[in-house]
């Protein structure tokens, strides 16, 4: 007799039960749930809809074990909303959550997927790839374990913060490695192929369609997490659903990417559904199916009821199936405010079926997607009968837009003081239908290809047009300043900035630009004020803004409480991580450095290594430094940080030629490094005498007269060696300017020693 182990016979048990039931009716309780997103994946650039131009080996494997729906519709072209309704199975005017900033998911008055599973007893985690999905906007409610951390510098667009797929699929798996024998749901986030295209080799030379490079580069993602699943006993007993958010423009109708429009390619998704044992493989739901039957299904599946607001239809009721009636006619909202609140042009919403597809607008369209799939022919004036019926079942759909997230009163009190109204809709109709204005989205396009080519000129010329024509556009305002800013035109930027944020009545997703273009010209306060704007919306980022004014204003604690705070609101930069342990470090608590730069000290990142090493060392812990800086410089023999601070680390332990010799090949690499002739004065002091020394320290403050360790140095070297007056104006500009805060005993020094001078 063959011995099962315990986990093999319940599977198996679990795998026959399943299989007794009838098709709709099958669940797989305490099977491990995988929900895979693809982000603005067209389901007709995969091989599993007919394409031919990309191979997607991981994903066509899906298809040949599980269930394809060959049409799957998105209910809005952008990625919060999107997400949104395939977790919590409700229409953007349910959840509420209609643009990528300024509605979040509000996950206590509304049950999302993760929730219920959750309730049910499972393990609930999930990794994202885009900023946009960070936890802050609500839509990681009901998670144990969500990964978001990438941080939104304020110069950036929210959609071009993402980190690639491969790092965030591989947070998941550490993840889901203590999870393999228990009841999970994960959720995945890949950001390829969203733009910009740019796919990694071997998939940019392989493909002349850097958008099919990605769709490729996504696939061997999932295929290396997939095969991993596998490899830990997960994936043949695991209910695994791949899906994307939304479509992409690609041009077909004058879009090149999404969230203006409503037509098929932006809309149309895949769905592929892979069942425990793979249960129903190879099947085909033809029927349209909807982003909200997503978690409806994953519950059904689970054994698990749903709540009544769910309006979606657990996807294997819709399996056709001999003596089962056929499914009933489906039409599919879908609804975009994306060129309502960004440009100044209408919304748009739309309903679909089997066949027809209406785009309700200022200059209304029908198309017949079984003649015409590509959208080309508008025959709303040949089929006014479905016309007019589509038209009137479109009319209950809340289509009313609440202002971006309401401000608190603190908040409002802040907008008030800066100018803004706060709390109103910038933009109010009648508007153009954005379908009239291809021209400008063109050019639009253009001045983006301009700055994602550096071409900031061009962009800025382009950008200056548009907004003559159109002063509304606040976006376009953000896009212009942070082009100027690029070109060192730092007070046209904070102009332009202003202005977007007095159209949007100060929308936090540009307070940082604007706080930041402030920062720039030396404007710490009006800084200050914009940064806090952003804080409700974007904690991590506006303490960090506020850490830098005030660490440029020499508060070096109100600096580190900032930073605390932006660490704790979690997605904050690995950068501000680095500056929080060198502020640490230069308050005297190098261990508590150290121990703050833990969570990243695997990162590849030199100047990470770096800043680990520097606060190793200032903790005494020079040999565990030289380790790090040793490592370091094997993968990159040319960074002249990693050698300055080796230099450091041996004059520390008494090895002042070492630390010469590499002290010198840093400042050979790169000469304008302040505290590297610092630190060579000291050991040419040692080696060399006085002379060799101030010669070194001379260098350091011509670089940075804030050198304050330098300007020390000179006043006592110079006195000792009788050279008074140089010695007087070292030690008086040392008193002047070094903060009290981290030279308080020297500057007690430097005056007793002006003193002894008769200065």
């Amino acid at each position: 007799m063959t011995i099962v182990g315990r986990r093999s016979l319940l599977i198996v048990l679990g795998l026959i039960c399943c299989a007794c039931g009838h098709r709709g009716g099958e669940t797989f309780k305490g099977a491990p749930i995988v929900l895979i997103s693809i982000d603005t994946l067209r389901s007709d650039h995969l091989p599993a809809y007919g394409y031919t131009q990309v191979a997607t080996p991981a994903i066509d494997e899906l298809r040949r074990a599980g269930i394809l729906c060959e049409r799957a519709y998105s209910h809005y072209p952008m990625t919060l909303p999107s997400h949104a309704s395939i977790l919590s199975g409700l229409l953007p005017p349910e959840h509420g959550v209609r643009d990528n900033v300024g509605y979040p998911f509000d996950g206590a008055k509304h049950p999302s997927l993760a929730k219920l599973l959750k309730g049910a007893g499972y393990e609930t985690g999930g990794a994202v790839s885009s900023y946009v999905l960070r936890h802050a906007t609500g839509i990681s409610a009901g998670f144990d374990f969500y990964e978001d951390g990438i941080a939104l510098q304020g110069e950036r667009s929210l959609d071009s913060v993402q980190r690639p797929g491969g790092e965030t699929a591989r947070l998941g798996l550490d993840w889901i490695r203590g999870r393999a024998d228990k009841p999970f749901f994960f959720f995945l986030h890949l950001y390829e192929p969203h733009s910009p295209y740019e796919p990694p080799e071997p998939f940019k030379s392989r493909y002349r369609n850097p958008y099919d490079g990605e769709i490729a580069t996504a696939d061997a993602i999932v295929g290396d997490f997939l095969a991993e699943l596998k490899r830990l006993g997960i994936y043949d007993r695991a209910i695994v659903l791949l899906l994307s958010d939304h479509g992409e423009g690609l041009g077909d109708h004058g879009e090149q990417q999404h969230g203006i429009f409503l037509y098929r390619e932006a809309l149309q998704v895949p769905l592929l559904l892979k069942l425990p044992g793979d249960r129903l493989k190879g099947a085909t739901i033809a029927a349209p199916v909807e982003l909200i039957d997503v978690a409806p299904t994953l519950l059904a599946l689970a054994g698990l009821e749903r709540p009544t607001a769910w309006k979606g239809t657990p996807l294997l009721d819709l399996l056709p199936a001999a003596g089962k009636a056929p499914a009933p006619v489906r039409r599919v909202y879908s609804e975009t405010f994306y060129p309502r609140l960004h440009l100044g042009w209408s919304d748009l919403a739309s309903l679909l079926d089997g066949r027809f597809h209406y785009i309700a607008g200022p200059d209304p369209e029908l198309y017949d997607l079984q003649a015409d799939p590509r959208e080309a022919a508008n025959v709303r004036d040949r089929e006014r009968r479905t016309f007019t019926s589509l038209r009137d079942e479109l009319k209950p759909f809340e289509r009313n837009l609440a202002p971006p997230r309401a401000a608190d009163q603190e908040t409002v009190q802040k907008l008030a003081a800066l100018g803004y109204l706060g709390g109103t809709s910038a933009v109010t109709g009648p508007l153009p239908d954005p379908k009239g204005q291809k021209a400008t989205l063109a050019e639009i396009e253009a001045a983006f290809a301009a700055t994602e080519a550096n071409r900031h000129a061009q962009a800025v010329a382009i950008f200056q047009r548009l907004l003559a024509e159109n002063p509304k556009m606040e976006d376009i305002w953000g896009f212009l300043a942070m082009s100027l800013q690029k070109l060192g035109r730092k007070e046209e930027a904070a102009q332009a900035y202003e202005k977007a944020l007095q159209i949007s009545n100060g929308a936090p997703s540009l307070a940082l630009g604007a706080a930041s273009a402030m920062f720039d010209l030396g404007r710490f306060d009006d800084a200050k004020a914009r940064a806090e704007l952003a804080i409700k919306n974007n904690p991590a980022g506006a303490y960090e803004m506020l850490a830098r004014i005030a660490l440029a204003r020499h508060d070096n604690p109100g600096a580190l409480e900032l930073m605390r705070r932006a660490l704790a609101a979690g997605g904050a930069s690995s950068s501000l991580r680095r500056q929080y342990a060198l502020t640490l470090s230069d308050l005297g608590r190098p261990q508590e450095a150290v121990a703050a730069l833990q969570p990243i000290a695997g990162d590849a990142d030199p100047a990470t290594a770096n800043t680990l090493a520097a606060a190793l060392s200032d903790a005494g812990r020079n040999p565990e430094a030289e380790a790090v800086l040793t490592k370091l410089l094997a993968q990159r023999p040319d960074n002249a940080r990693a050698h300055e601070l080796l230099g450091m680390v041996a004059l520390r332990q008494e090895r002042p030629a070492e630390a010469r010799d590499h002290l010198r090949r840093a400042l050979a690499l790169d000469s304008k490094m302040p505290s590297a002739w610092n630190t060579l004065g000291v050991a040419l002091f040692r080696l060399e005498g006085p002379e060799a020394a101030l010669a070194a320290w001379e260098k350091s403050l011509a670089l940075d007269p804030g050198q304050y360790d330098a300007l020390l140095n000179v006043g006592m070297v110079a006195a000792g060696a009788g050279r008074r007056a140089e010695a007087a104006r070292a030690l008086k500009q040392f008193i002047a300017t070094a903060p009290p805060d981290r030279f308080g005993p020297d500057l007690v020094k430097a005056r007793g020693l002006l003193k002894e001078m008769g200065g």
